[in-house]
């Protein structure tokens, strides 16, 4: 079959979010068709170049979310209209509150009482949910028509919308104190936001003539999925490994934007978001913890398929059949060095452990993530030396602090799988935490762990290694006395850890999964061609799911006379080969 893979950010760049595992996924699918369409968030990635693409890529189409030049679209009256009418809707949806008690209120809008969810996005008739879709495809119809929608999303037009639906009667609170900076600022985000809509990708000779689309990512990428299912009728698959929802809640503090931006924008990413689950065929969240924020979002359980993020086991085979070369007095902790991750509190806690076992050593493996990096890797390293200052008896010689910072690559730690391989606990501290990579590479290499209860780890962990909470000093120090004066406790859970992980974190489980997921997919979808046989009657079940699977399909030769409908399926340019009926299409034709 034909997938259409749209990016957010990532694949096929060098640099950028999920390339490591869409990369592996269309590798993986090598007996599938895969087309790119990748948007790129900075020059600079765009710049770095791709990564080598298989075979089996037929071609790949970029956008930018950085910029965007004025399309030079000069509206007429009814033009004009048109998008006063779709983007004051989408106001109106944006500064329109929930009802009391999350029901249905004057607007429409339907809360968890009527939509089953306990986030308030309702889908019911006519309520906000449809009134959000409805505007968002008249938006995207008349950039189709007009040839692009920057200069409008920049227009006084938009602003002068805004305010009036910011001033009407039911209007949030926060919205009316909005003023005029507010909605420009709020006019500009969602300029950038709905850049997609303006794209060329959604015809013939685009998403249009996938199989399946298959979005990475939410935001964007699933916006630009939804465009190709309402153009063309395409199925739509959204992947979230990294919950955009949360990362723009966490991302919009009060230092960032005035309340009444932040009310605004975050009413905009939480109806985009319910809108992608209600249209998508199969959503597939990478751990329990996104999950449960897709169903808070009014996501159906029944076309949820929870597929964890796959991993290369290979190169920590050798460290996980040999779990003997671990120090029994060092603790390891492994990732990207920045304040997330709380290595203040794992400091600390190391110092109670010092009081209990005064041989045991910390061992900080990784690199600072950017500036704010590089400012917290020197403050651990300050309070490092405070609270071990050089022994000049004891356990350690002048100058040896029982705590060092390294770096992969080191004469100490040549390779990842040498790190983990130094201790014999592995530690994550971490306040904020999605799918604990670090945490499953540990478990590959049969390491015992103390993690800290955040995002996914209980999920990963799943009863291997101990959890503490976070900021919580004194019970992880407790927790890590623990493992270290039991040895056998600790090969027995090293143990357990890489057998889960085996089982569940592998690439090729993730690519079996998704192989499974696209069949079902395609099995449910209509037919979108019409098939005759050789005298020109219709076969009715000459295109089932199974001829978009590599094979040989025997049976009487069919050719297609017209597509269903506008922007359907591939047609003979694209798919030359002829479609042969199976024998059961030929049986049922002649019934």
């Amino acid at each position: 079959m034909r997938i259409g893979l749209v990016t957010e950010g990532g694949y096929p760049y060098v640099s950028g979010d999920a390339r490591l595992w869409c990369d592996r996924l269309v590798r993986g699918l090598g007996r599938h068709e895969f087309d790119l369409y990748a948007l790129s968030r900075t020059r600079r990635q765009e710049d770095e170049g791709w990564l080598p693409l298989p075979p089996h890529v037929s071609r790949v189409r970029t956008a930018p979310l950085w910029t965007a030049e004025e399309d030079g679209a000069r509206y007429g009256r009814r033009a004009r209209r048109r998008f006063a009418e779709s983007y004051g809707e989408l106001a109106g949806v944006l500064c329109a509150g929930p009802g009391p008690n999350g029901t249905e209120d004057s607007h429409g809008s339907t809360g968890a009482a009527g939509s089953g969810a306990a986030g308030g996005f309702g889908a019911g008739p006519g309520s906000l949910a449809d009134r959000f879709g409805s505007a968002l495809h008249g938006l995207a119809e008349l950039a189709r028509d007009e040839g692009g929608l920057v200069g409008a999303l920049r227009s006084d037009t938009a602003v002068r919308a805004l305010e009036r639906a910011c001033r009407a009667p039911g209007a949030l609170g926060t919205a009316r104190e909005a003023r005029v900076p507010d909605l420009l600022a709020v006019a500009a985000h969602l300029e950038r936001a709905l850049r997609p809509l303006s794209l060329d990708w959604y015809g013939d000779d685009g998403l249009g003539a996938a199989d399946l689309c298959h979005a990475t990512a939410g935001g964007p990428a699933a916006l630009a999925g939804l465009l190709a299912g309402h153009f063309s009728g395409v199925p739509l698959l959204v992947t979230e490994y990294g919950m955009r929802l949360r990362s723009h809640y966490l991302a919009s503090g009060p230092d960032v934007a005035a309340p009444a931006v932040r009310a605004l924008l975050a009413a905009f990413h939480g109806r985009l978001a319910a809108e992608v689950y209600r249209r998508a065929a199969i959503i597939t969240p990478g751990n329990a913890h996104t999950r449960r924020w897709q169903e808070r979002c009014g996501a159906d359980r029944a076309r949820i398929r929870t597929v964890h993020p796959g991993m290369e086991a290979a190169r920590f085979t050798e460290v996980g059949e040999a779990p003997d070369r671990a120090d029994p007095d060092t603790l390891v902790w492994v990732g990207r060095i920045e304040p997330a991750k709380d290595l203040v509190s794992l400091l600390h806690a190391f110092a109670e452990v010092r009081k209990e076992e005064p041989k045991t050593r910390l061992r900080v493996v990784g690199v600072p993530a950017g500036p704010e990096g590089e400012a917290y890797l020197g403050h651990c390293r300050a309070l490092a030396a405070q609270l071990f200052p050089d022994e000049a008896e004891g356990v350690h010689a002048v100058g040896d602090n029982p705590v060092s910072f390294e770096e992969i690559g080191g004469p100490e730690a040549p390779t990842l799988a040498d790190a983990y391989a130094s201790g014999a606990v592995v530690v994550l501290s971490s306040v904020v935490e999605g799918f604990p990579v670090g945490l499953v590479e540990a478990m590959f290499c049969g390491r015992a762990t103390v993690s800290t209860d955040v995002g996914a780890v209980v999920e990963v962990i799943g009863g291997t290694g101990l959890v503490v909470p976070p900021r919580n000093p004194r019970a992880l120090a407790e927790a890590c006395v623990t493992l270290l004066r039991d040895s056998e406790r600790r090969e027995r859970l090293g143990a357990a850890a890489r057998a889960r992980a085996l089982e569940l974190f592998t690439v090729e489980q993730n690519i079996a999964a998704f192989h499974g997921i696209y069949l079902e997919i395609v099995s449910h979808c209509p037919v979108r061609r019409i098939v005759l046989d050789q005298a020109g009657e219709p076969l009715p079940f000459a295109v089932p799911a199974e001829v978009h699977v590599p094979g040989r399909w025997t049976g009487p030769t069919a050719r297609v006379a017209h597509r269903a409908g506008p922007g359907r399926a591939l047609g003979a340019a694209l798919r030359p080969a002829p479609v042969r009926a199976t024998p059961l299409a030929a049986t049922e034709g002649a019934l």
